[in-house]
This record gives C-alpha cells, structure tokens and sequence, in this order.
C-alpha cells in the first residue's frame, strides 16, 4: 500500500531552531530514506517556505492566481515522503521516525488507486 507522509511544522519555531538544527534534521531525515529504501518505494521532497507557493483556482473558467499558501495555519505543509508500506502500522512506524514529527505533525494518507492514470515507470 502505498502512503503519503505529510510533514507539518510552524515555519516560525521552525527558523528559530537554527542552522545547526536545520542542518542536522535533514541530515537525519537523508539517512532515515536511505534506510526505507531497502525495503519500500522511497520519494521525498523538502518543500521551499509557504513565502514561494503559488495557490490556482479556477472560477467561471477563468484561473485565478494568488501569491502565498492556500490556508493561514499554525502548522505549514513542510515536505513529504511517499513510501509502499506493507501497512498502516509499518507507516506510523517509519512516521514517527520522521524529525519533523518532533517538532509538528505528520499527517499519514493512504494512496488512493485511480484506475486509467499513468504508473511511474
């Protein structure tokens, strides 16, 4: 099964923990993917700052473009890791060893199967 780890914190604290922090968190978040490789489909991206995202939405058939993320939060969509797990428990398992989820949350969604849509190959 296949699961998305949605990795949230607050960009704020988050700045505020400093480069050393920063640096070695994703140091720890590199060797944890290395780690789930062996044995699950591993694809992670560390998001830029909600400062950079670009929000679209279409009304009336016309697109609409808004600087800036698509909701104020306490908590900011800050990356994510896509894995095949074998289940749930195994996801909460790799989850919880993600940094993030010291200093936020990690979200767990299951990978919905869409029939008709391209496989990676």
């Amino acid at each position: 099964m296949k699961y998305m780890l949605l990795v949230y914190h607050d960009e704020q604290h988050f700045a505020a923990l400093g480069e050393a922090t920063h640096a070695a968190m994703l140091e720890e978040s590199i060797r944890l993917a290395h780690e789930i490789t062996s044995g699950t489909q591993y694809l992670a991206a560390p998001l830029q700052p909600t400062s950079t995202a670009t929000c679209v939405r279409v009304r009336d058939n016309k697109p609409m473009v808004t600087d800036g993320p698509y909701a104020e939060t306490h908590e900011q969509l800050a990356g994510y890791f896509l894995i095949d797990a074998k289940n749930l428990d195994v996801a909460i398992s790799i989850a919880a060893r993600v940094p993030g989820a010291r200093i936020g949350t990690i979200e767990i969604r299951p990978i919905r199967d869409v029939r008709g849509l391209p496989t990676a190959s």
